[in-house]
Order: C-alpha cells, then sequence, then structure tokens
C-alpha cells in the first residue's frame, strides 16, 4: 500500500500585515491580518530545503529512492531544481530527480508521481516538495493574497501514515493566472469570471466525480481540505458542497499565510494532519489548469509522525516587516545602490569542485586525532596528518558563536549584515553570516543552526551556501 509516510513544511519568518500594502500606513496596528514573506536570502529552493529537511527528520535519508520538486518560481528556466535539492540534503547519488511546473496543480501532480512509481515498485521512498515565491505588482489586490512557503511529503510503501483510497482529476484550458517568461509579476484576468468558470467549476467538478467513485458524499469525510485563490470564494465552494465552513473545512490560513501557489494545497493538508488522528477522512482537492481530488485515509501510524515543525510552529515564529519599503527591499522592487546581479558571479568550475561543502555542507575530520575542521584541506591543522581526512555532514548539528561583527557597509537589503564564526558541534569552526536574527538578540555562545540560504545572485544566477540561525 502506497501512502504519506511522513511530511514536513516551512513558513518564512517574515510576515508583512495587510494594513501596509492598501495605503502605505506609517502606524500599522498589531495583531492584524498579514502575509508571509520570504527573506531577501530565501527562494522556492532554500524553502523547499528547508521543508524536505522537517520532513526527513529522523528518518535514514539513505532510504529515499526520489526527490520530486514543484515549483512556478524556479529561478532557472533550464536546470533541474530537484538535483540541487537532493545535493543540499545530502542525499545518496543515484537517487532520481524530477521538476514539475507549469500550473498551481504542479504539487499535486508531483505527489500522485511519488504515489504511482511506489505503487508500480520502481521506488520505495520517493521525497515530494512543492515550494512558492510569487510576486504580485506592488499594491495590487493580488498582493495581499499571496503568500511564500513550502510543504514536503515523503511517499512511501511501509509505515504509512496517510493512505490514498480514490483519486480524480480534470484538465481544463482557461486563462486565468498565468506569467510568461518576460513576466516578472503574475498576471490575472477579472475576478468574477475566472472564480466562476475556473477554480469553482473545476473543483466542484473533480470533487464530485471523486464522490461518484467512492460512492459517498462530503458529510462522509472528517474535514475537507480544499486549495482557494482567496476567503470568500474558498468558502463559497465549501458552502456550495453542502459542508460546515467552520466545522468541516481546514482553515485556509488567509490572513496569516497567504496563497503559496504549487505548495498551498499541500501545506494545507500538512496542517490538517497535525491535528489528524487514526481512523479520519480527509477530502482532499487542489486547483490549476483542472483540478484534482484524492479521499484520504488516516492510520494509527500518524501518531508516530512527532517533531516536526510543521505549520504551526512556524506560523508561531514570526517577525513583522517595519514597513512596505522594507518589503520591497527584500523583493528588490525599489531602485537602490545595491545590485544582487551584479559582478561576474562564481565560477561553474569552482562551483563543481566545492559543490560537497557548498551545498551538502560537509566538513572533514581527521581519522588518526579526530578533530574537525570546514574547508576541505589536505592537511589536518592539529596533528598535521597528510591526506587522511574523511568527510562528516554539518547541516544537521547544532553550534554556538564564538564571535561575531554588524556589518553596515555590506550590500545587504537589511543592514546590518551579521557574519560570524560559528563552532558546530564536534568542534569545527565556520565562518558564516547569520540570518533571521536582530542584532539586540545576538551575544557570544548563542545557539544557532544551519539554513540553506542565497548568499548572492552575482553573475546573474542564485549562488547558494549555508547560513546560521538563533534556535527558536
Amino acid at each position: 500500500m502506497a501512502g504519506i509516510t511522513s511530511y514536513g513544511a516551512y513558513i518564512p519568518m517574515c510576515r508583512l500585515p495587510l494594513a501596509a500594502i492598501g495605503g502605505g500606513k506609517t502606524e500599522i496596528p498589531e495583531g492584524g491580518p498579514e502575509r508571509s514573506v520570504a527573506y531577501f536570502d530565501e527562494d522556492s529552493v532554500t524553502m523547499a530545503v528547508a521543508a524536505a529537511r522537517d520532513c526527513l527528520s529522523g528518518i535514514n535519508r539513505g532510504l529515499v529512492d526520489g526527490v520530486l520538486f514543484a515549483s512556478t518560481t524556479y529561478p532557472y528556466k533550464e536546470k533541474q531544481g530537484a538535483s540541487v535539492i537532493a545535493k543540499a540534503l545530502d542525499l545518496r547519488r543515484d537517487v532520481r530527480s524530477a521538476d514539475f511546473a507549469g500550473s498551481l496543480r504542479a504539487g499535486t501532480n508531483a505527489l500522485r508521481s511519488a504515489l504511482d512509481a511506489v505503487r508500480s515498485g520502481s521506488a520505495r521512498n520517493v521525497l515530494v516538495v512543492a515550494s512558492d515565491c510569487r510576486l504580485a505588482a506592488p499594491r495590487s489586490a493580488l498582493e495581499r493574497n499571496l503568500g511564500d512557503g513550502a510543504a514536503a511529503f515523503l511517499v512511501g510503501d511501509s509505515d504509512v501514515a496517510v493512505s490514498v483510497e480514490a483519486e480524480h482529476a480534470i484538465s481544463d484550458e482557461l486563462i486565468d493566472v498565468w506569467r510568461t517568461n518576460d513576466d516578472r509579476f503574475v498576471r490575472t484576468w477579472e475576478d468574477r469570471f475566472i472564480v466562476q468558470h475556473g477554480y469553482r467549476e473545476n473543483l466542484i467538478e473533480a470533487i464530485q466525480g471523486l464522490l461518484e467513485k467512492t460512492g459517498q458524499a462530503p458529510q462522509d469525510f472528517t474535514k475537507a481540505v480544499l486549495y482557494g485563490p482567496d476567503a470568500r470564494s474558498h468558502t463559497g465552494v465549501a458552502r456550495a458542497l453542502g459542508l460546515d465552513p467552520s466545522a468541516e473545512l481546514q482553515s485556509p490560513l488567509f490572513g496569516r499565510l497567504g496563497n503559496t501557489g504549487a505548495a498551498f494545497a499541500l501545506m494545507l493538508l500538512v496542517a490538517a494532519l497535525e491535528e489528524a488522528h487514526a481512523g479520519e477522512r480527509l477530502l482532499f482537492a487542489s486547483y490549476g489548469d483542472g483540478a484534482e481530488a484524492l479521499a484520504l485515509q488516516v492510520t494509527d501510524k500518524i501518531e508516530k509522525i512527532s517533531g516536526k515543525r510543521a505549520i504551526r510552529w512556524h506560523l508561531d515564529r514570526r517577525r513583522e516587516l517595519r514597513s512596505y519599503d522594507a518589503y520591497l527591499a527584500l523583493r528588490d522592487l525599489q531602485p537602490g545602490e545595491l545590485d544582487r546581479r551584479g559582478g561576474g558571479g562564481v565560477s561553474a568550475t569552482i562551483h563543481f569542485r566545492d559543490r560537497d561543502q557548498d551545498i551538502s555542507f560537509h566538513g572533514q575530520q581527521c581519522r588518526r586525532c579526530k578533530t574537525m575542521q570546514f574547508p576541505f584541506q589536505r592537511v589536518c591543522y592539529r596533528c598535521f596528518t597528510r591526506d587522511d581526512l574523511e568527510p562528516v555532514g554539518l547541516a544537521e548539528r547544532r553550534g554556538k558563536l564564538c564571535a561575531y561583527t554588524f556589518d553596515f557597509f555590506a550590500g545587504s537589503p537589511d543592514p546590518p549584515q551579521i557574519v560570524t564564526m560559528t563552532e558546530a558541534e564536534g568542534g569545527c569552526r565556520i565562518h558564516l553570516q547569520m540570518t533571521d536574527a536582530s542584532p539586540q538578540e545576538v551575544k557570544l555562545d548563542l545557539p544557532v543552526e544551519f539554513v540553506f540560504r542565497k548568499v548572492h545572485e552575482f553573475g546573474g544566477t542564485p549562488n547558494y551556501f549555508w547560513k546560521c540561525t538563533p534556535v527558536r
């Protein structure tokens, strides 16, 4: 039996109050509706890695046979994202990888492909990661509804926590929300038209097709987990299906998260599974160039999935942006002296040579005296043994600050840039930038963990490395 064996999610720490978008108010009330915003060093790849790490915590990564990455905002037009994610997760060399794009339903398509692979026997465990960081035109109505985030699922054939009872999908051609290669911002047609003839008709048709296959009614499910472009349309579809939005519908998290594109439906599913119990049945549906519906059964294995940060932890971990201008700076949407894409960038040859330490975050340990060090060297700095060092993973370790400085002259959209000397567990000291932190909380011996982020975009491409962030 193929099904979901683990889940994870990631929501950026930054929040943009919706009140700041409309009128650019300087005085923004506390506790109002907001949306998630990726920090300047985050994108769909870094968020995908974070969600995947959450999903795989406590799981032997050597068992993962495939990685499927779904996104409409992957930075490259021609270069696979799943391979970058697999390298950052330090997965096996022979892991299968594939990207899914071009539709808001890409996340669900990747999930179904993983289920098909496990059912066919071509793989035992497949990691599915959906992540999006979409841009709407500044101060537009669409900007209020969007959000940034990622979700991850491990699909396998043993210890299944959520089994799939039935599936039904339809395909439709409708120009509702789109973006061409030349468009930086998401474009949309008239709201009433796309909600009625796109979202509403397609989602209801897909759900009704699923119910006909199973011979059941919406009320036979414990909870419905439905994609929605906005809160009003989401509630309207639930009522059209005869569901009570307050009791039988998973909250769409508008006003706290926002619509996270290809990851949205899967993130809502993660939120539902955080509260699910054995025996419950979930009606899950996503939308995009058609719609897809799945009937899910929660098993007793759900109780064993614990220790995940998932949705609730990330929603509680928040930092409000100071102003709308601060949001524009993070998104590189206003003129300034900082050009993040200037310069020649990193040589592809150097990137290839250093990818184990830069992307997989490997250090070295001397086989003779057990001293750890970073970056790679041929000679142990303690016992001077030559060419007798073995790689060790650093990403899942924690550390502490040994030294730090605040750099107000570095090219950062959110100065100061915090630069540290961090000691990882085992004694390895690493020169790292710190992210998602304010100067007020930085101190010596501060406990930190490591996160995969962008360090710059010189050369016109995102260059990834690892940073430290306070343990929260």
